[in-house]
């Protein structure tokens, strides 16, 4: 099985304390975002959990505990999201050149093959404008492209919670998407970057782009050095091809403030809760509650026994 750590929040950055507490306990608690009575309880033991996917806007606080966390048997993936957007649209997101620092020394830290670069989402504003993306892209393609083995991109999802935290935002359009990829798509080949989409059904193969999938086996199997089991995957949108993960995060606890964020929709609940966190809690915000029911999960190693490893030099 595979734990997440940054669908619902940005654990990386606001809650690594927290998350390295869990792996020394051994377990984690989550509740359900839809039955908030149902609490669910996970192994964190490197022979359930194939491996931590973390996804994050600011590696810098996981850094020191990344030994501890190898040490332990974890093997880990990490997603790190840079944008060319400012505080208008990313307030509480370290900058540009900052976070592009961290990503190359994580790359050193854990390898080419566990390090993936996030542009996305892609949406269009006269600030951010296409021009804005290609040259940003590109230059950030510059810094990257040594220190991963692939990009992926999105372009914004109009989700509904975004009306009252975004309400101005827009489609991309079908020019602007056009121009977008055909830019994208020669930055990539020039810099020698494996490009893919996240969630997007289209064939964008004309313009040099991989089909959709960002968390696939073939991914995996390259970062954990070992054949996986044929695993179904687990769609979480149109388009997309990833298998299936177990998210140990809370929505409405990013106070990052980002204004295209899916995963809150109150940005003052976001931030009481971030407040209120206890990093030795089982539960990554409050504890258990009167009428809650805990269930131990079902967990399963996705890895093929006996299958060849690979080397992950």
């Amino acid at each position: 099985m595979l734990i997440h750590v940054g669908g619902r929040t940005d654990i990386t950055h606001y809650y690594s304390e927290w998350l390295l507490n869990r792996i020394r306990e051994g377990y984690a608690l989550s509740r359900n975002p839809l039955f908030p009575h149902r609490v669910t309880r996970y192994v964190l033991d490197p022979a359930l959990v194939d491996c931590i996917l973390f996804c994050t806007k600011n590696p810098v606080p996981i850094m020191d505990k990344l030994e501890e966390i190898r040490a332990r048997g974890f093997r880990m993936f990490f997603y790190v999201t840079i944008t060319g957007y400012g505080k208008d649209i990313e307030p509480r997101v370290p900058g540009i050149r900052e976070t592009a620092r961290a990503f190359r020394e994580l790359s050193r830290a854990v390898g080419v093959r566990n390090i993936c670069w996030r542009y996305d989402p892609i949406f269009i504003t006269p600030r951010y404008t296409v021009e804005h993306h290609l040259e940003c892209f590109d230059a950030l393609a510059g810094e990257l492209a040594p220190f991963t083995g692939f990009c992926v991109f999105s372009f914004v999802e109009l989700y509904k919670k975004l009306r009252a935290t975004f309400p101005e935002l827009r489609a991309v359009s079908e020019d602007e998407k056009r121009l977008l990829l055909h830019g994208m798509g020669r930055i990539a080949a020039r810099r020698g970057l494996r490009l893919q989409t996240c969630g997007d059904g289209g064939d964008y193969a004309r313009f040099g782009i991989h089909a959709s999938g960002c968390m696939t086996a073939p991914i995996l199997e390259k970062a954990i050095g070992q054949e996986l089991k044929a695993v179904k995957p687990r769609p979480t949108r149109k388009g997309c091809d990833c298998i299936p993960v177990n998210d140990i995060g809370a929505y409405d606890t990013c106070p990052s403030g980002c204004r295209y964020c899916y995963a809150t929709k109150n940005p003052r609940l976001a931030l009481a809760n971030h407040k209120n966190h206890d990093p030795h809690s089982p539960l990554l915000i409050g504890g258990i509650r009167p009428g809650d029911t805990i269930t131990d999960a079902r967990q399963v190693s996705f890895r093929r026994p006996g299958a060849r490893q690979f080397s992950l030099l």
